[in-house]
């Protein structure tokens, strides 16, 4: 029991949580990227223009719900993204109601669909990749996905206990992924 618990509690044992909350792949050449909502530095919308300037993609569908003081958030994203140099030419924002991921996935997927898309690089948060994946496989059948990753300043898989913030991402990511699980 002790041994098991040290091994736990070590820096290594540490990791596997962490780590596992990371599902993500190199980008495809695909129609479009995809960025997820939920980022409030601007890290997805830049991680995914650096797509379109590497040629990866010719477009981002930028995912906004409603509710930022107003705001579909994909507005703002696109206008810090215009910030740091990068076209608006190449952001669609893609407004929405959802408040989940699970609600996310299912209106990005159906609009994909509509628009006869078929390979797409699906960027979010490194720790949200694996759950956003998981929910993007219910929903976008015959869609070719990837989930990219966009760096996090407040999270990194393999030392997540060390700052309290990010202690507070894996915590959260980790309810969310359980709830995923449960059906909830």
């Amino acid at each position: 029991m002790v041994l098991a618990a040290s091994f736990l509690l070590s820096p290594f044992g540490l990791r596997l949580p962490g780590r596992f909350l990371v599902r993500a792949a190199d980008p495809i050449r695909a129609e479009f990227a995809v960025v997820l909502a939920g980022d409030s530095q601007g890290l997805r919308i830049v991680k995914a223009a650096e797509l379109v300037k590497a040629g990866y993609v010719p477009k981002v569908l930028v995912s906004g719900p409603s509710g930022l003081y107003g705001e579909y958030e994909s507005e703002p994203e696109i206008r810090f993204a215009v910030r740091q140099g990068f076209p608006e030419s190449w952001f669609i924002p893609f407004h929405n109601q959802a408040n989940s991921t699970t609600e996310e996935a299912a209106a990005i997927a159906a609009k994909l669909r509509e628009w006869r898309i078929s390979r797409v690089d699906i960027v979010t948060s490194d720790y949200h990749t694996r759950r956003a994946g998981a929910e993007f496989r219910k929903f976008a059948h015959g869609i070719d996905f990837r989930m990219v990753a966009a760096p996090d300043h407040d999270f990194r898989a393999d030392t997540w206990w060390k700052t309290r913030q990010s202690r507070k991402t894996f915590a959260i990511e980790w309810m969310k992924t359980v709830a995923s699980w449960a059906g909830i």
